[in-house]
């Protein structure tokens, strides 16, 4: 393949909470590697195809998150979302696996509380059932592959917190291009409480998975 090499260092038989750890280690790795340049541009070009997804452009509101470094970049999207008059809806962790959401104001509002989290915004919370709201959710993740498996970052916030959307919104993971897995030759590990998603976006495209 063009591009980046994938990260997969499975093999034999492994218990799915190990193998998840092993590819989290590995994508994280590769993720840093990527250049501040290549980055910028995979956020820019994020955006454009964000943009493009049906239920994106007739939102009225959407809930995604705002990215850390070296995660695919989500500022570009935010502002452009914000600008149209779009009510954003972004994560705030609180203590443990505690769910919660805040209005996105803009960058100057967003704020790391502690190392290794994402950035919250600082505006007043609304409750976790504030994802209600939501026509659409735009999640983070480390891989997803064809059978609409989500590797998230491990905490299980997501899989918690897409329990107050309301039935039939779509969701859609965030990835680079190579962290999308073919399941019939590299198949991500899969856990009975893990959450699918429905749709996985890159900055090379979007496509449904289900």
């Amino acid at each position: 393949m063009n591009g980046p090499a994938q990260p997969y260092p499975l093999h034999g038989s492994i218990e799915a909470e190990d193998a998840k750890e092993l590819l989290r280690k590995a994508i994280r790795t590769a993720r840093q590697a990527r250049s501040e340049r290549r980055r910028v541009e995979a956020a820019n070009a994020l955006a454009d195809v964000v943009e493009t997804i049906p239920e994106v452009q007739a939102a009225g509101c959407v809930a995604t998150y705002a990215s850390r470094p070296t995660e695919p970049g989500m500022g570009v999207l935010l502002e452009r979302l914000s600008a149209r008059g779009v009510s954003v809806l972004l994560p705030v962790l609180g203590a443990g696996l505690q769910r919660d959401w805040a209005l996105y104001t803009g960058p100057e509002d967003l704020r790391v509380r502690a190392p290794g989290r994402p950035p919250e915004p600082g505006s007043p919370t609304l409750g976790p059932d504030a994802l209600a709201g939501a026509d659409i959710v735009i999640a983070p993740a480390l891989a997803v592959d064809t059978r609409a498996v989500r590797l998230g970052q491990g905490g299980g916030w997501y899989d918690r917190a897409l329990e107050h959307a309301r039935p039939g919104v779509k969701v859609v993971a965030v990835v680079f291009p190579e962290e999308v897995y073919d399941a019939d030759e590299r198949p991500l590990p899969l856990e009975t409480h893990d959450r699918t998603v429905d749709a996985v976006a890159t900055p090379l495209g979007w496509r449904w998975l289900v």
